[in-house]
């Protein structure tokens, strides 16, 4: 599923944006597909415009009924009524679609026998200081086996000791989830971690759910701004 908004504060219209030829929604869905990871993919999006460029270029789109505040409730909207068992969410303006991270958290349902994981997550390994400090940077802090602990905008771990070697990592947007953890995100209530950090992952820390993080080393590009897009354009070439 490939949560879609036409409306971003930050780039609006970005999603239609053209990206050596093709719109950059349009990159994304291609590219997912191209993977050959899933049974079946969509762009879940709230507007005419996205719904229409996916369509009237032969893929496959979801028009949302309600209106939404994140991507998650975006994807439980439109898969409540589907008979799957694992949703993975791709984010639209990531066109660059990365085989061997999304391999990895399928991978940790296939191996996930007890059902302990409630959902899946990319997170990269970060060293700049400018970047752990950003707060659009969102941090997240794992225990032993990699289950996240918490996510936050702030540098976290806190360095009060700079010589304990200490990571840093970076939270991907890049979900895999088991369809009745999603619903149930979908239900339930925001509570005030989340209301405070604006990062929808930490509802399902305070509901209880397991969120396994998977390494990887790719970064991918993130189409937020203007610049990103000229710098996609020069990669895709």
């Amino acid at each position: 599923m490939i949560p879609a908004r036409y409306s971003a504060s930050r780039f609006p219209g970005k999603l239609m944006q053209d990206l050596n030829g093709k719109t950059v929604i349009l990159r994304t869905y291609e590219a997912t597909k191209a993977t050959n990871l899933f049974d079946d993919v969509f762009v879940v999006t709230d507007s005419e415009i996205i719904f229409k460029e996916i369509t009237s270029n032969g893929g496959k789109a979801i028009m949302s009924i309600k209106e939404h505040e994140c991507g998650s409730d975006r994807i439980a909207e439109a898969v409540a009524h589907l008979d799957i068992d694992i949703v993975v969410n791709v984010q639209g303006d990531e066109p660059f679609t990365e085989v061997a991270s999304l391999k990895k958290l399928i991978q940790v349902f296939k191996e996930d026998t007890e059902k302990q994981v409630d959902l899946a997550s990319l997170m990269v390994h970060i060293t700049d200081e400018e970047e752990i400090k950003n707060s659009n940077t969102v941090k997240v802090i794992v225990d032993q086996n990699n289950f996240a602990l918490y996510f936050s905008r702030s540098p976290i771990p806190f360095p009060r000791a700079r010589d304990v070697g200490a990571k840093y990592y970076k939270h991907k947007g890049v979900y895999a989830f088991r369809k009745e953890a999603l619903l149930d995100f979908y239900r339930l209530p925001m509570l005030p971690l989340e209301a405070s950090e604006k990062i929808e992952c930490i509802r399902y820390l305070e509901y209880g759910k397991r969120i396994k993080m998977v390494e990887t080393d790719v970064e991918g590009v993130e189409i937020d701004t203007p610049e990103d897009l000229e710098r996609a354009k020069k990669l895709w070439k």
